[in-house]
């Protein structure tokens, strides 16, 4: 008997923007694997319902994404512990006993998008600033903190919202005031956006940037553009800028390799097809 072909893809809505499907199919097509890798539109009310459902139709798991990031670690039969501190999965596997297993790549691919893009990065040459403090941010925090980054200084509009990572991470967090955040940039060896200002559709990036330093790394994790004007301005500073693609495409390598037992290559094609 021949087995089921296996499947995969990424639920969330909306999700017609995902550039998911596109990045895993051109690793199953360059590594000859026989399956598909699905976008689906589902409401929080079928989440559940979907999920219990979708390993009975071949698929060995999925990416989720918003809004349904931390509803699932409800859901899940069993968490990692870095899913657990981050609050939010991205990645279930359907497992063979039935059980489902919540992981959460976003740091992973964070760290991994840092070391490909900024490889003399040390993350004990300073502090980091961290822009934002949503759920981007908690695992950006907890990938940061987990590298050896001796201080983050986190600053987010909504200063409640940054207390709440700051009571969650413990001492290396030092809150910064949102009308002060220009003010970091100066002492901080790496710079991390993980809101959405500056991205096709949303709020420009207000922040004062004249505070960016030479050789220090910036990196934004908004994708469209791929050159932002926090990248843009770094970059004529003389630092060292890291495009927000690069975590894409690095938080899919786990997954993919637990989904399909083979462990995919980030490359210049990788890239070309998650832009097509």
């Amino acid at each position: 008997m021949v087995g089921k072909i296996p499947l995969a893809g990424v639920i969330g809505s909306p999700i017609s923007h995902s550039k998911s499907p596109q990045l895993h199919r051109h690793w199953l097509k360059t590594y000859g694997i026989p399956g598909d890798y699905i976008p689906m539109d589902v409401a929080t009310h079928d989440l559940k319902q979907v999920l219990q459902a979708l390993p009975k139709a071949g698929f060995v798991g999925v990416n989720i994404t918003i809004p349904h990031k931390e509803a699932v670690l409800e859901i899940a039969d069993l968490v990692t512990d870095r899913a657990t501190l981050i609050g939010a999965a991205n990645t279930l596997i359907f497992r063979k006993d039935g059980k489902i297993h919540a992981d959460n790549t976003d740091g992973y691919g964070f760290i991994e998008n840092l070391k490909s893009g900024a490889p003399n990065w040390n993350p004990t040459s300073g502090p980091a600033a961290v822009l934002g403090a949503g759920g981007a941010a908690r695992a950006v925090i907890a990938s940061l903190l987990d590298a050896g980054v001796p201080e983050i200084l986190l600053t987010n509009r909504t200063r409640v919202r940054a207390e709440k990572l700051a009571d969650d991470f413990g001492k290396r967090l030092t809150i910064v005031d949102w009308v002060q955040a220009g003010n970091i940039l100066e002492e901080s060896a790496l710079v991390v956006n993980t809101t959405s200002l500056g991205m096709i559709g949303k709020a420009a990036m207000r922040v004062p940037l004249d505070g960016l330093r030479r050789g220090s790394v910036v990196t934004d994790l908004v994708y469209t553009p791929l050159k932002t004007d926090l990248l843009a301005a770094a970059e004529a500073a003389g630092c060292v800028t890291v495009d927000g693609l690069g975590m894409l495409l690095h938080q899919a390598v786990p997954a993919f390799e637990r989904w399909f037992g083979q462990r995919p290559e980030v490359d210049s094609l990788t890239r070309a097809a998650a832009l097509r």
